[in-house]
This record gives structure tokens, C-alpha cells and sequence, in this order.
């Protein structure tokens, strides 16, 4: 392998990683810092990387002409497992274990893995967890079922009318709506006591928190751009979840 193809392998190996860690959740610099030092065990020392929440454009000057490469990143999920393993293969890299043929391969595996756990046990996991914020957040334990019940069906929601419209603003709308008007009936009924409590606990896990900590850690390692836009994608994520609930709230 020459040079020049040499130069072409770790770019896409160093991109594929970026490109895995960015899409599962991994902050922004991370992704720079690790595809710098992946390059640099590579043998290309003089790497420049921009990212962005929506791109990556990664460039190698000193070796030949300067080569420059965009990768689109088009979606986004949470996958702290998949950035772990990431992260595993760069310092196997840097430590010499892991040659570059086997550093992609590696990296290849990891991109087609499915890791996350099945849309069941999500489901389960998002009702239980806003029955237990329902009870942090001193609501009372007779709210517990029906906090469950609307968290579990508003995490369908969310995924179901985003696989219809592919628009995060109107899956997250829709989902808190639905969410509002199944407290309510639980309330209404005599089925729940405190509808605040119930609504409080239902849309916890439609939060952005990892986005929003991401937000702030970018800003803080300044990252402005990708803090900034990540930030406003919570805040629309907020709006939308506030607006479904403020909506359902105006009919009753």
C-alpha cells in the first residue's frame, strides 16, 4: 500500500469513528480528540477536524497533497455503549495492539451492531422510570400506575409518530398531548390524585438531558457552534414538550 492509499485508509478509519461516536452521543470534542490521536498513532501527525452536530469535515496536510473528506451526520441517538467501544479501539491504537486493517475492521463492526436493547424493554424502562420521578418529585404513590402508564405510551408515541413524520418538534408535540390527556382521564376518574405530579413524571424521559449536558460541556471545552445549536435543539425539544402539555391544559 502506498502512500497516498495509506492516507486515504486512516481518513475513513478516523471518519467511521467520528462518525459512530457523533451519531451515539459522544460530545464534540471527544470526537475531534479522538480522531486526532487515532491519526497520529496512525502515523499523520498534522490532522485538522471540524465538527458539527450535523457534519464532520476532516483534513491531513503533509503527507502528498492535502486531502480533505465531509461526512453528513443525517441522525442522531443515545448510545454510550458504542462510544465506549470507540474510545476502546483508539487506545488500542495508540498502544500499538491494533494495526490499521484491523482497527477498521473493528470499526465496521461496531457501526453495524445493533447494541440498543429492544423497544419493549425501552418501553418498560421509560414507564418505570417516570413512575419512580412522579414519586421524587413527592408525588403520591397512587399516581404511580397511572404516571407509568402515560410515560410508557408517550415513549411509544414519540418513536411511533416519528417514524411517521421524521420531524423531532411534532413526534415530541404530539407525544406530550397524549401524554397530558392520559393524566387527565386518570385524574378524572378518580384513578390519580395530582395531575402536576402525573404529567411532572410522565415526560421525564422525553428530557433532553444528555443533550442539554452535552450543550454545556461544548460550550465549556469551547465548541461554540456545536453548543449553541445543540442547546437550541434541547430548547425546541422543551418548547415542543411544553406546548403539548399547555395545549391538553387549555381544553380542560
Amino acid at each position: 500500500m502506498d502512500n497516498q492509499d495509506q492516507t486515504f485508509e486512516v481518513m475513513r478509519a478516523c471518519l467511521l469513528a467520528g462518525k459512530i461516536m457523533l451519531r451515539s452521543g459522544a460530545e464534540t470534542y471527544r470526537v475531534e480528540d479522538t480522531m486526532s490521536r487515532m491519526a497520529s498513532a496512525l502515523g499523520i501527525a498534522k490532522t485538522h477536524s471540524y465538527v458539527t452536530p450535523t457534519g464532520i469535515i476532516f483534513s491531513v496536510e503533509g503527507v502528498g497533497p492535502e486531502r480533505t473528506k465531509l461526512v453528513r451526520i443525517s441522525d442522531r441517538t443515545t448510545d454510550l455503549r458504542k462510544v465506549a467501544m470507540v474510545n476502546a479501539v483508539s487506545r488500542k491504537i495508540s498502544s500499538g495492539e491494533v494495526g490499521l486493517a484491523q482497527a477498521c475492521r473493528l470499526l465496521e463492526e461496531i457501526e453495524e451492531a445493533n447494541l440498543a436493547y429492544s423497544f419493549q424493554i425501552q418501553i418498560i424502562a421509560a414507564a418505570i422510570a417516570s413512575g419512580c420521578f412522579t414519586i421524587m418529585f413527592l408525588g403520591s404513590w397512587l399516581d404511580f400506575l397511572p404516571s407509568m402508564t402515560a410515560g410508557g405510551i408517550g415513549f411509544f408515541l414519540v418513536v411511533y409518530f416519528h417514524r411517521i413524520v421524521p420531524v423531532k418538534f411534532f413526534a415530541e408535540f404530539l407525544s406530550s398531548f397524549f401524554i397530558g390527556m392520559i393524566a387527565f382521564l386518570f385524574v378524572k376518574f378518580g384513578l390519580g390524585q395530582e395531575l402536576d405530579k402525573i404529567i411532572i413524571g410522565s415526560v421525564m424521559p422525553l428530557v433532553p438531558g444528555l443533550l442539554i449536558t452535552n450543550a454545556v460541556r461544548d460550550l465549556m471545552a469551547g465548541h461554540l457552534v456545536s453548543g449553541l445549536s445543540k442547546g437550541a435543539e434541547a430548547l425546541l425539544t422543551a418548547f415542543a414538550i411544553g406546548s403539548g402539555i399547555a395545549a391538553i391544559l387549555s381544553f380542560f
